[in-house]
């Protein structure tokens, strides 16, 4: 026998916020890995994004890597520069203190420097997912 029941959609999420407050999310997550999330009051999200982005970054920086500065003359430089800027507050605070400048003679620096470059790309893609949450796109 066939019931009738109609199937139940899947609720959608209400929106935490309106757009312009989303972005404006998105550049404080930007900035500082993890603000979103926390001002989104996920904690433990909030809390893995800032462990792991600042992680990945100072192991970077252990591991003598360099931070690749703006530079039109290479695609690749260009590339990891936008990778590093990526880190946000990460990147500004460790070009100002003059950290980030590696020892290109040694072969930990160039996997350095892709942790630097990956933590940027990190957190770039957790700002991602607070403007989602945020939108009540997703949980």
């Amino acid at each position: 026998m066939a019931t009738s029941e109609t199937p139940t959609a899947t609720p959608v999420a209400e929106p935490l916020t309106t757009e312009n407050r989303a972005n404006w999310l998105v550049v404080g997550s930007w900035l500082v890995p993890g603000l979103g999330f926390f001002l989104l009051r996920k904690w433990v999200r909030g809390g893995l994004v800032l462990a792991c982005v600042a992680g990945m970054f100072f192991v970077g920086l252990a591991l003598q890597g360099s931070l690749f500065g703006f530079n039109t003359a290479n695609l690749l430089d260009i590339l990891g520069w936008v990778g590093d800027l990526c880190s946000g507050l990460l990147y500004f605070g460790t070009r100002i203190a003059g950290g980030g400048l590696g020892d290109k003679f040694l072969a930990m620096g160039d996997y350095g420097s892709a942790f630097m470059i990956s933590a940027g790309l990190l957190n770039i893609l957790a700002a991602a997912d607070v403007r989602d949450v945020a939108l009540g796109r997703k949980r």
